[in-house]
């Protein structure tokens, strides 16, 4: 009787802890979901001037509007796309009208297109502010010398340009001679797997639950 009882209270043991762990992915879930779609919805507001003194928290997607000139050299940043394959985004100083410097993330240009000493042109920009998160222990170190990036790190590349550690990730450019292809801020890159982790959750539950049943089935059959 003891050892049934035993095998009884740690099989609700376990199923309470499998189920707490199941039901707090699923509020993640849905944590996460609300949160996409207030992404969703202020990444198309209509844009704004850069903020004075930009928050990487608060001012995360912020649609702007910014105005200048490219300046310096540019630094790309090796990606792959879906039905393109390898591929650069290309990372530009621009100084606006007031003199400020910051990182423009202009899009998509061909691997083998890396410009050189390209001309200095006026764009008009219209973006969103973005802190990518992209870089970890793992990221190979740039090639500073070709400006050959593997990874977008905005207090880095700031460093190398010059500019505040501020960018924007085009969504349009006008410019005289546009040569990258946007590639805009979306929410489709933001992971929401915690549904997928709460089924898993739940599935080890109901096999915890069947494994004591047969545990407490055993235990029966050798007191019988």
């Amino acid at each position: 009787m003891q050892s049934r009882l035993a095998a009884f209270a740690l099989g609700v043991i376990g199923c309470v802890v499998l189920v707490s762990l199941g039901t707090w992915q699923l509020n993640r879930h849905v944590w996460k979901q609300e949160i996409i779609a207030q992404i969703e919805a202020r990444i198309d507001e209509p844009p704004t001037t850069l903020p004075a003194i930009p928050d990487s928290f608060r001012d995360r997607f912020q649609p702007v509007l910014v105005q200048g000139e490219f300046v310096g050299r540019d630094l790309f940043v090796l990606i792959s796309l879906p039905n393109i394959g390898p591929a650069h985004r290309l990372i530009s100083a621009l100084e606006t009208a007031d003199g400020r410097r910051i990182l423009i993330d202009r899009g998509w240009i061909p691997a083998n297109h890396l410009m050189r000493n390209e001309p200095n042109q006026s764009a008009e920009i219209v973006g969103n502010l973005h802190w990518p998160d992209e870089a970890d222990s793992w990221t190979p170190e740039p090639d500073r010398e070709k400006g050959i990036w593997f990874a977008r790190d905005v207090g880095e590349m700031a460093h190398e340009l010059e500019t505040e550690p501020l960018m924007v990730v085009a969504r349009t450019v006008r410019a005289s001679a546009p040569i990258a292809v946007p590639l805009p801020v979306t929410a489709a890159g933001i992971s929401n797997n915690h549904l997928g982790y709460a089924l898993q959750w739940f599935g080890l539950a109901i096999v915890w639950a069947g494994m004591t049943a047969y545990l407490i089935w055993r235990i029966h059959r050798r007191t019988v």
